[in-house]
């Protein structure tokens, strides 16, 4: 008799197992492409951040041949971002000067 029972126990177990395993297996197959979807768009969020924030190569290449001492002192406290903005002003400084001397040539 207890034998049977055993059985019995077993094979309703066996049955709940097996609607569990089912069940797990739907919400994976659901879960999965919606978590990596998700985190597809946060990438592309980080992506189009990090575009806008981006130094370029050649930019980084001019600064580190032309740069003056403040400029570098702005890279060594304040890191390329600050160093470059100096550079950038100084390049746009130069060149307005420029443009007036010629005008006032003309």
């Amino acid at each position: 008799m207890a034998d049977c029972h055993n059985r019995t126990h077993w094979r309703e177990n066996r049955a709940h197992s097996s609607e569990d395993l089912k069940s797990m297996t739907v919400w994976f197959v659901v879960a999965v492409p919606l978590v990596m979807m998700f985190f597809a768009l946060a990438m592309e969020r980080v992506e189009s951040r990090l575009k806008h924030v981006a130094v370029q190569e050649e930019e980084v290449e001019e600064f580190l041949e032309q740069a003056r001492p403040n400029e570098v002192r702005a890279l060594y406290g304040h890191g390329i971002g600050r160093a470059l903005e100096l550079f950038r002003l100084r390049r746009l400084g130069g060149r307005a000067a420029k443009l007036r001397s010629r005008r006032a040539q003309d």
